[in-house]
């Protein structure tokens, strides 16, 4: 059996949601030179930023709901190996919400 690292987990996530997020503003999703965590989550901060500014409701909805995922996806690289599941859900979560709404 494998054990999933966080790298692991956060590689899945910039391969699920950057495509996506990335399209929200007009840009191809980057190819990070940082480690894989903190470049996707400056991706989500980006999107969060860009939408935040606009007049449009439901992309202010939506960057409300990436700020949250950029809370939770921070708080996986410092919390302990038994909370960061959760963690991740969340941002998950949050992550699809953002997507649909902006969408």
């Amino acid at each position: 059996m494998t054990t999933q690292t966080k790298a692991d987990t956060f590689a899945a996530l910039r391969d699920c949601f950057a495509a996506d997020l990335a399209a929200l503003i007009g840009e191809q999703p980057p190819r990070p030179a940082k480690p894989i965590a903190f470049a996707f989550i400056e991706l989500v901060e980006e999107v969060r930023d860009v939408l935040g500014a606009s007049s449009l409701g439901n992309w202010q909805d939506a960057s409300e709901d990436l700020d949250s995922a950029v809370t939770y996806l921070t708080d996986v690289l410092t919390s302990s190996p038994a909370d960061q599941p959760s963690l991740l859900v969340r941002a998950r979560t949050h992550l699809r919400d953002a997507i649909a709404t902006a969408g």
